[in-house]
């Protein structure tokens, strides 16, 4: 069993910022776009985030991490507990381990009723909170599996999601609190857009001094061109975009266009909240448009040492 902490983990805890990026894997078994992804970002983040079958079904998220870690690129392996109970959350937490894949990263995950596979059940046996603990406590208590301990648990580098969307704001305060004090290390924020209810959330988190005890990262994404900003400003639950911000991408002339108002916005949106105290750093996500993210990391001026 490894005893060294991540690079991540190191990295938090000097206190640096944090650039990290994040990708879904492929709609398939095709390793290629994951491998070429992680060259591509190789150099440029501390660690690639791989989602969980966020709204659709993918490539297991810890095959991909395994794809990634080979191409050097230190992987953040996102799990969700509603697709799975604890007996198969540890299971594919030891898998990791036995990978080398130590960045985990704990999220309830959104219910199946919001995405493609309605038909499918959920399972939702633990929560992210408990998750976090579960995760934290296997190298000296298992009971929770029936077990005494297990071994070739930990060391892991533990990270959760936070949304500054979510109401009320005082509740998911409480929340982030919670997720830290059950080991999150580090704690990823849904993307921003809506700046003014953003500083609201950073505003309860450093009222609760959680930005001294995780680092607080926040998730920034270009929204593509004018149907698929449309698309994404629909979900739910609402990711809170701003109707002047889709009327902005919307309002150009065509699909390029549209694109490179996106990137323009993420692009904004790092510079405003580059002057937030509390904020550690961000995660950009193209959401497989692995040329945008890369775009807005090189024109905000964000970099790694």
């Amino acid at each position: 069993m490894a005893e060294e902490k991540t690079a991540l983990d190191r990295r938090i805890e000097s206190g640096k910022a944090l650039l990290l990026a994040e990708m879904s894997p492929p709609c398939g078994s095709d390793a290629a776009a994951v491998r070429e992804a992680a060259k591509r970002f190789s150099g440029k983040v501390h660690a690639l985030g791989l989602s969980d079958n966020r709204r659709r079904v993918c490539m297991s998220a810890l095959a991909a991490s395994s794809f990634v870690a080979s191409e050097g690129v230190e992987p953040i392996l996102h799990v969700v507990t509603r697709d799975r109970n604890r007996v198969a959350l540890v299971s594919d937490y030891l898998g990791a381990a036995a990978l080398g894949i130590r960045n985990l990263l704990c999220t309830t995950g959104t219910h199946q009723m919001l995405g493609r596979f309605r038909a499918a059940k959920n399972v939702f046996d633990v929560d992210s909170v408990q998750l976090l603990r579960i995760f934290g406590e296997l190298p000296r208590d298992a009971s929770i599996l029936g077990e005494q301990s297990i071994d070739g648990a930990g060391p892991v580098c533990l990270g959760a999601a936070a949304d500054p969307m979510a109401d009320p704001i005082e509740l998911q305060g409480v929340r982030v609190a919670k997720k830290v004090s059950a080991g999150a290390k580090f704690l990823v924020t849904a993307p921003v857009f809506d700046l003014e209810r953003f500083d609201a959330w950073l505003d309860e988190v450093r009222r609760r001094g959680i930005h001294e005890k995780a680092g607080i990262v926040a998730g920034v994404r270009p929204l593509g061109d004018a149907e698929a900003a449309t698309a994404f400003a629909g979900q739910r639950p609402s990711p809170g975009v701003p109707d002047a911000i889709l009327e902005r991408i919307v309002s150009q002339d065509g699909p390029s266009a549209q694109r490179a108002a996106s990137i323009e916005i993420a692009v904004e949106t790092i510079g405003r909240l580059s002057e937030r105290s509390g904020l550690r750093g961000f995660q950009v996500c193209g959401d497989g448009d692995v040329d945008a993210a890369l775009e807005i990391i090189e024109k905000s001026g964000l970099g790694i040492e």
